[in-house]
Order: C-alpha cells, then structure tokens, then sequence
C-alpha cells in the first residue's frame, strides 16, 4: 500500500506531500514510459506522475496499476486517457513478474469501457513483442477548426487524434492542441502530423488532466488513429506500419474495423523512490 505523508503549513499556505512508490521502466518503441506498481488512490496518481516525470525525464508518461477480480491486471494512465503503448507494457510487467514467457492478458485500461486483450512473448534479446486488440474508434469525423480548417478527426472513448498531413511549428502546435483540447471537450488530445507518401508519423500529445504536453517517441493510439482514417478513406482493410521517432508501429485494421497494433517493449529497470511534492493549492 502506499506510505504517504501529508502536512500543512498554514502560514505559507502549502501543502507538503510525501508517498514512497515502486515502478517499473519500460521502452514501447522510445515511448518511455512508468508503471507505478504501489496502490495509489486516483486523487494522487496525477501529482505524483508529474514528480515521477520530474525525477526521470526521458519519461513520457505514467501509468498506475492496480489489480481487478475481473481480470489479469488493471491500469490507469495518470490522465485517466486510454493509452496503448501503456497497455502492451502493462501485459509485459504482469507476463514477467509471472515468470512465463509468452501469454495472453486480459486487461482494465483507463479511457475504454471493453477489456483489452494482448499478447506477449519474450525474445532471445531480452526484448518483447507484442499484439494489442485496440479500441474501435467510436467515429471518424471532419472537424473545421481554428488554424487547420476542415481536418479528420478520430475519436476515441479516452482521447481524440487530430490527423494532420501538413507540417506546423512546434510552438504553434503545442498552442493549437491545448486550443482544440477545449474546443472539442476532449479527455485528452492527439496531434498526429502524418506523412502519408513516407508512412512516417510523429505525435504530440497533451493531457490537461495531468497537464502534459508531449511530442511522443512513438503513439500506439494516435498510429492507430491514422491507420483507421486510412484504412475508412478506402474503404479496405489496411496493414501499416509508421516509422517514427522512436522506431516503427505496427497496425492492422481489418474489414470489420478492429485494429490490432504490433510493437516490441523492453523492461529498462525497476525503482523506488519518496516523491516529494510543494503544491499551494489545499
């Protein structure tokens, strides 16, 4: 359980906060991402991911696992967003930490009402690969927004990924996705800049909830996002795969529309540490 201490300094009013947590590292194709092992209650996952964040910066983001009676494994990204890097990480912690070497796992993730399934198996090198049957996407619209005009938008039940096949300046974009995020009342926002002729791809990311913004390494969602746009413009199944700053992603839509997305993951390094954490608002 988690060991947190709480304190109030009145007269500064601020808040000390202190929680002992054990994580897990791991590398979906550069998306670095944390595993918080320890139980933590949902109110304390987003502030304890921005220290975790903080303390190992190459991270690009946190999730929080939790067991559940009705499946292998729970997780919970610190947005409350569903994530699918994540996910294939979180089925290669709980097939590692079984001691097996290839399974099936059946899991909660946060932002999908539908289990998710996903397969892993260890490799000679001490890699993984693995398959996770995605989320369909609940609509793919077109959407007039401010500064793009009528673009595709794919939607997700935990996050919206804006299609984009033309470049934009980093500042202008990271300005736009926080913009759109309220524009559209979205849980959390994808921009995905797609090279369709190249089948490169590269994500940036903003979650208000945790209030990250985050030119990703690699996006599971968001190149399933651009697969399904693809594959419903026409109107065939559609197999892909995007290179993109961290390596390739891997995603197969077929003709009823459920997308599977093939990645490797590497288990980088388990710690523990005492997040500390100053914050004025009681």
């Amino acid at each position: 359980m988690l060991n947190e201490e709480i304190s109030n300094d009145r007269e500064n009013d601020r808040e000390q906060f202190h929680a002992e947590v054990e994580y897990c590292v791991l590398d979906p194709t550069g998306n670095i991402t944390i595993l918080v092992t320890t139980p933590v209650p949902v109110a304390l996952q987003p502030r304890i991911a921005a220290e975790l964040m903080r303390i190992i910066p190459e991270s690009e983001q946190v999730g929080f696992l939790s067991q559940d009676d009705s499946c292998d494994i729970a997780l919970r990204m610190a947005g409350g967003e569903f994530c699918g890097n994540a996910s294939m990480c979180a089925a290669v912690y709980a097939v590692a930490k079984a001691g097996a070497v290839k399974s099936e796992v059946i899991m909660r993730v946060s932002g999908s009402q539908e289990p998710i399934r996903a397969k892993v198996e260890g490799m000679s090198d001490g890699s993984w690969t693995g398959t996770v049957n995605m989320p369909c996407p609940e609509k793919i619209e077109r959407v007039v927004l401010p500064g793009a005009g009528d673009v595709p938008v794919v939607c997700f039940e935990g996050i919206l990924h804006v299609i984009m096949e033309e470049n934009m300046e980093k500042v202008q974009a990271e300005e736009y996705a926080r913009i759109w995020c309220r524009e559209l009342d979205a849980d959390a926002i994808g921009l995905m800049f797609l090279d369709r002729a190249n089948a490169r791809l590269k994500p940036l990311v903003y979650v208000p909830s945790a209030d990250t913004i985050c030119w990703e390494n690699s996006c599971a969602s968001g190149t399933t996002a651009a697969v399904a746009y693809l594959a419903a413009e026409s109107g065939a199944p559609v197999r892909m795969t995007l290179s993109q700053p961290g390596g390739g992603l891997t995603v197969e839509v077929s003709e009823d529309g459920a997308p599977r997305l093939q990645g490797q993951v590497r288990i980088l390094h388990n710690g523990r540490t005492v997040v500390a954490h100053t914050s004025g608002n009681l």
